[in-house]
């Protein structure tokens, strides 16, 4: 299949390219910056200059291939309402351009649309109240409806890896910077994870083989302890392990403070049975103590 992958050069997106071109696929990137395209084109994929903040610039392109990952997303965490507008907008644009071909088109969301309490699997619906980005989830439905194999591939906050600048990348800074890894409360809410790698398998399977609507979770661990996490960069860094008061978190992470003593537990049992994917890749505190604290 030729593949056209939004975030190309991304955490995520250039681990996706790099399973689809293993696979056999052929793959047009969409990139930013000169930088990016030389990356994209050294993994072996082509390159299409646009920007998500114009979807239409690009939209024409992604419909002329057979199928449409899409992995970009403004992470800078600085307007999330914006940033999940602006990704609404690039899967309607998409959506519309591929309206009635039967193509498959996979988008990125994360395991915490669903709100909190319990452990969410496949099944459980968005939570409108959870996040701005269910807008973008909740849109699959209907393109599922107007032709397009439309799916949704669901992301635990700690995808990590070498090269990670995401929330776990972020704790060990803050606790760098403290001189102590801390944990909100007892630290026994858990946060799913997953290796990059494996969340590429997942969207590769999905391309080929998931039914319009699916929900899939690219969960490799339900539930990582936040504790552990603590105590993993507590080692790596060499610094004690605390506890903060969950009231004090904001005070001392940042905005992560306002979600890190959620219990975010997640499975992908059916994504595993319908998928037959197996994660294959070390766990995140393995993960963290190979290469986190270089």
């Amino acid at each position: 299949m030729h593949v056209f992958v939004t975030g190309a050069s991304g955490f995520i997106g250039s681990a996706v390219v790099r399973d689809l071109l293993d696979a056999g696929h052929r793959v047009t990137g969409l990139v930013r910056s000169d930088a990016s395209a030389a990356a994209v084109r050294a993994a072996g994929a082509e390159a299409v200059f646009g920007s998500i903040d114009e979807p239409a610039g690009f939209a024409g392109a992604a419909a002329t291939t057979d199928g449409v990952i899409h992995t970009a997303y403004d992470h800078s965490f600085t307007d999330m309402t914006a940033a999940a507008a602006t990704d609404l907008r690039v899967v309607e644009a998409i959506g519309e351009a591929l309206e009635g071909s039967g193509r498959p088109f996979l988008i990125a969301s994360g395991t915490g649309v669903t709100g909190t309490g319990g452990i969410v699997t496949e099944d459980n619906r968005p939570d409108p109240a959870s996040a701005a980005r269910v807008a973008s989830e909740l849109a699959i439905d209907a393109l599922a409806e107007r032709g397009v194999r439309a799916a949704v591939v669901r992301i635990p906050p700690t995808a990590h890896g070498e090269g990670d600048h995401g929330f776990i990348a972020r704790l060990v800074d803050i606790a760098r910077a403290a001189d102590a890894a801390a944990h909100p409360g007892d630290g026994t809410n858990r946060w799913p994870a997953t290796h990059r790698f494996d969340v590429a398998r997942v969207f590769r399977l999905a391309l080929e083989e998931a039914p319009a609507g699916a929900r899939l979770h690219a969960v490799a661990e339900e539930g990582v302890p936040m504790r552990e996490i603590a105590e993993a960069i507590g080692r790596g860094l060499g610094v004690p392990v605390t506890e903060i008061p969950v009231a004090d978190a904001t005070t001392h992470f940042g905005f992560l403070g306002a979600f890190l003593a959620a219990d975010l537990a997640a499975s992908s049992e059916q994504t595993r049975k319908l998928l037959g994917w197996t994660p294959t890749h070390p766990g995140l505190l393995e993960d963290m103590a190979a290469h986190y604290f270089r």
